[in-house]
């Protein structure tokens, strides 16, 4: 039987869910956790778990925290359970891990247990509000004109500054001058219709160019 970390600092919806999973499933208990230290602390201990978290009331840096999390932990599941969540937040939650279910906090009574039975047996569930956004985004997004490729070159640039490297380490790197990686800079930016380095990195992480995890190091 699993344990169930429930990661919540809202009496109510703490409350209800803990008359949901009395009701619907069958565990040797419910920890409940109110800080992102008390959860790490608890997951550290309770390796095989099913965590329902409200990802909005816990003091997370970004969607990235959640993906490194479920590498340091590939054998827990989760059910994100909070109000609304930004179509950026989902697009990279959704497209760079696997165990993570979505649940808002205004579906209906029997979205929420079929969401929670799902999850309980190691399969992910996205509610049908979030399916929808993401699906209509998708649909917008294929009107939309492309951007242009990115070289291999242009790629191994944009990784090097995602991870920090100042525009003179790169250029030494490759032995060319700061000049030329200025340019590189420029012509990547405009490719992929971004202003600063940190929308850059945004977007090497969407597009797989940095890992996460190396990201972190």
């Amino acid at each position: 039987m699993r344990k169930i970390i429930l990661a919540d600092n809202q009496d109510i919806t703490k409350f209800g869910w803990l008359y949901l999973i009395n009701q619907l499933a069958d565990v040797n208990d419910t920890i409940t956790v109110y800080t992102k230290k008390e959860l790490l602390t608890t997951l550290g201990l309770q390796g095989h778990s099913l965590v329902i978290l409200d990802y909005t009331l816990f003091d997370f840096e970004s969607v990235n925290e959640l993906v490194i999390l479920q590498t340091r932990f590939p054998q827990t599941d989760w059910i994100l359970f909070s109000d609304e969540l930004s179509d950026e937040f989902l697009r990279t939650m959704l497209y760079n891990t696997n165990s993570m279910s979505v649940l808002l906090k205004d579906n209906s009574i029997d979205e929420i247990r079929t969401g929670f039975k799902e999850a309980l047996k190691g399969n992910r569930y996205i509610c049908n509000h979030v399916s929808n956004i993401l699906l209509d985004n998708s649909k917008r997004s294929e009107n939309r004109q492309p951007r242009q490729v990115l070289t291999a070159t242009e790629q191994d640039i944009l990784k090097e500054m995602a991870l920090g490297k100042t525009t003179k380490e790169i250029a030494s790197l490759r032995h060319v001058s700061v000049h030329t990686i200025m340019t590189h800079r420029k012509n990547i930016f405009r490719k992929i219709e971004v202003n600063n380095i940190h929308e850059a990195t945004k977007y090497a992480m969407r597009a797989g160019i940095v890992d996460m995890a190396e990201y972190y190091i």
